[in-house]
Protein backbone atom coordinates (compact mmCIF):
# COMPACT_ATOMS: atom_id res chain seq x y z
CA UNK A 1 0.00 0.00 0.00
CA UNK A 2 1.30 3.09 -1.35
CA UNK A 3 0.54 6.85 1.57
CA UNK A 4 0.40 9.60 -0.65
CA UNK A 5 0.85 13.03 1.33
CA UNK A 6 0.30 16.68 0.19
CA UNK A 7 3.12 17.92 0.53
CA UNK A 8 2.21 21.78 1.13
CA UNK A 9 0.50 20.49 4.16
CA UNK A 10 3.34 18.76 5.35
CA UNK A 11 5.70 21.50 5.51
CA UNK A 12 3.45 23.83 7.41
CA UNK A 13 2.88 21.83 9.83
CA UNK A 14 6.90 20.70 10.04
CA UNK A 15 7.51 24.46 9.86
CA UNK A 16 4.66 24.97 13.06
CA UNK A 17 5.75 22.12 14.82
CA UNK A 18 9.00 21.23 13.68
CA UNK A 19 12.27 20.78 15.89
CA UNK A 20 16.20 21.00 14.60
CA UNK A 21 18.92 18.50 14.96
CA UNK A 22 22.17 19.61 15.73
CA UNK A 23 24.77 20.00 12.92
CA UNK A 24 26.86 16.92 13.83
CA UNK A 25 30.59 17.22 12.39
CA UNK A 26 29.89 13.11 10.65
CA UNK A 27 30.48 13.10 6.87
CA UNK A 28 27.64 12.51 5.05
CA UNK A 29 27.47 9.23 3.56
CA UNK A 30 27.22 8.40 0.29
CA UNK A 31 23.70 7.83 -1.62
CA UNK A 32 22.35 9.96 1.75
CA UNK A 33 20.48 12.77 2.29
CA UNK A 34 20.62 14.38 5.94
CA UNK A 35 17.89 15.14 8.07
CA UNK A 36 17.57 19.08 9.33
CA UNK A 37 14.35 18.86 11.05
CA UNK A 38 12.50 15.49 12.92
CA UNK A 39 7.86 16.69 13.80
CA UNK A 40 5.45 13.86 15.04
CA UNK A 41 2.07 14.77 14.24
CA UNK A 42 -1.48 12.77 14.42
CA UNK A 43 -3.09 12.17 10.44
CA UNK A 44 -6.51 10.65 10.24
CA UNK A 45 -4.31 7.05 9.72
CA UNK A 46 -1.85 7.41 13.07
CA UNK A 47 0.83 9.11 14.57
CA UNK A 48 3.56 10.08 11.85
CA UNK A 49 7.19 11.26 11.97
CA UNK A 50 7.97 13.41 9.29
CA UNK A 51 11.67 13.63 8.37
CA UNK A 52 12.65 16.88 6.67
CA UNK A 53 15.46 18.00 4.50
CA UNK A 54 15.82 20.85 1.79
CA UNK A 55 11.64 21.50 2.00
CA UNK A 56 10.83 18.11 1.66
CA UNK A 57 9.44 15.35 3.75
CA UNK A 58 9.29 11.93 4.48
CA UNK A 59 6.88 10.33 6.61
CA UNK A 60 6.98 7.20 9.07
CA UNK A 61 4.15 6.13 10.39
CA UNK A 62 5.06 4.84 13.59
CA UNK A 63 2.99 3.42 16.90
CA UNK A 64 1.23 5.55 19.59
CA UNK A 65 4.23 4.83 21.69
CA UNK A 66 7.05 5.10 19.52
CA UNK A 67 5.57 8.81 18.77
CA UNK A 68 5.18 9.65 22.55
CA UNK A 69 9.11 8.68 23.04
CA UNK A 70 10.25 10.94 20.03
CA UNK A 71 7.87 13.92 20.51
CA UNK A 72 8.90 13.84 24.61
CA UNK A 73 12.94 13.82 23.02
CA UNK A 74 11.81 16.86 20.55
CA UNK A 75 10.65 18.48 23.26
CA UNK A 76 12.36 17.86 26.40
CA UNK A 77 9.49 16.26 28.19
CA UNK A 78 10.02 13.81 30.83
CA UNK A 79 7.39 10.97 31.73
CA UNK A 80 6.75 10.16 34.93
CA UNK A 81 8.43 6.71 34.46
CA UNK A 82 11.18 5.58 31.59
CA UNK A 83 9.51 4.76 28.35
CA UNK A 84 11.58 2.35 26.34
CA UNK A 85 13.70 4.67 24.62
CA UNK A 86 14.81 6.95 27.84
CA UNK A 87 15.97 3.87 29.58
CA UNK A 88 18.21 3.19 26.33
CA UNK A 89 19.48 6.32 26.43
CA UNK A 90 20.17 6.55 29.89
CA UNK A 91 22.08 2.90 29.80
CA UNK A 92 24.28 3.54 26.73
CA UNK A 93 24.96 7.33 28.77
CA UNK A 94 25.55 5.46 31.83
CA UNK A 95 28.48 3.42 30.07
CA UNK A 96 29.64 6.24 28.91
CA UNK A 97 28.14 5.59 25.38
CA UNK A 98 26.49 7.86 22.53
CA UNK A 99 24.73 6.83 19.34
CA UNK A 100 26.65 8.22 16.52
CA UNK A 101 24.07 8.25 13.64
CA UNK A 102 20.75 6.79 12.00
CA UNK A 103 20.45 5.60 8.45
CA UNK A 104 16.90 4.95 7.24
CA UNK A 105 15.95 3.09 4.17
CA UNK A 106 13.21 1.14 2.71
CA UNK A 107 13.34 -2.51 1.68
CA UNK A 108 9.99 -3.70 0.29
CA UNK A 109 7.25 -1.18 2.10
CA UNK A 110 9.02 -2.04 5.41
CA UNK A 111 11.20 0.87 6.47
CA UNK A 112 14.64 -0.32 8.36
CA UNK A 113 17.18 1.63 10.70
CA UNK A 114 20.44 1.03 11.04
CA UNK A 115 21.53 2.94 14.04
CA UNK A 116 25.43 3.33 15.42
CA UNK A 117 26.25 3.40 18.72
CA UNK A 118 30.34 4.13 19.83
CA UNK A 119 30.97 2.78 23.56
CA UNK A 120 34.83 3.65 24.88
CA UNK A 121 35.66 4.07 21.68
CA UNK A 122 34.25 1.09 20.31
CA UNK A 123 31.90 1.25 17.40
CA UNK A 124 29.23 -1.11 16.54
CA UNK A 125 25.80 -0.67 14.58
CA UNK A 126 22.84 -2.44 15.13
CA UNK A 127 19.55 -3.54 13.05
CA UNK A 128 16.84 -1.59 14.25
CA UNK A 129 13.26 -0.58 13.72
CA UNK A 130 13.53 3.09 11.91
CA UNK A 131 11.21 4.63 14.56
CA UNK A 132 13.38 3.48 17.30
CA UNK A 133 16.70 4.31 15.76
CA UNK A 134 14.85 8.05 15.19
CA UNK A 135 14.07 8.14 18.56
CA UNK A 136 17.53 6.97 20.14
CA UNK A 137 18.90 9.66 17.95
CA UNK A 138 16.80 12.37 19.26
CA UNK A 139 18.23 11.39 22.32
CA UNK A 140 21.58 11.96 21.38
CA UNK A 141 21.44 14.60 18.89
CA UNK A 142 23.09 12.43 16.84
CA UNK A 143 22.54 12.97 12.62
CA UNK A 144 19.54 10.59 10.91
CA UNK A 145 20.38 10.13 7.44
CA UNK A 146 17.66 8.77 5.10
CA UNK A 147 18.76 7.01 1.44
CA UNK A 148 18.44 9.44 -0.92
CA UNK A 149 16.42 7.11 -3.51
CA UNK A 150 13.74 6.86 -0.59
CA UNK A 151 14.34 10.53 -0.11
CA UNK A 152 13.06 11.07 -3.95
CA UNK A 153 10.58 8.45 -3.61
CA UNK A 154 8.73 10.08 -0.55
CA UNK A 155 9.05 13.39 -2.71
CA UNK A 156 7.41 12.22 -5.65
CA UNK A 157 4.72 10.51 -3.87
CA UNK A 158 4.11 13.72 -1.56
CA UNK A 159 4.17 15.93 -4.77
CA UNK A 160 0.24 14.27 -5.38
CA UNK A 161 -2.90 16.40 -4.59
CA UNK A 162 -5.21 13.96 -5.18
CA UNK A 163 -5.31 12.09 -1.68
CA UNK A 164 -4.25 13.88 1.45
CA UNK A 165 -2.80 12.46 4.15
CA UNK A 166 -3.74 15.12 7.03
Amino acid sequence: MRLRVSILPVILCVALVGGGLSSAQTPLPAGHVQIEHVSVLMSEMGPVVLLRAHDRVVPIFVDPTVAGSIDGALRGKKFSRPLSHDLMHAILAAYGGTVTHVKIKLKGEIYYGELGVAIKGERKVFDSRSSDAIALAIHFHAPIYVEKELFDQADQEAGDDETQLL
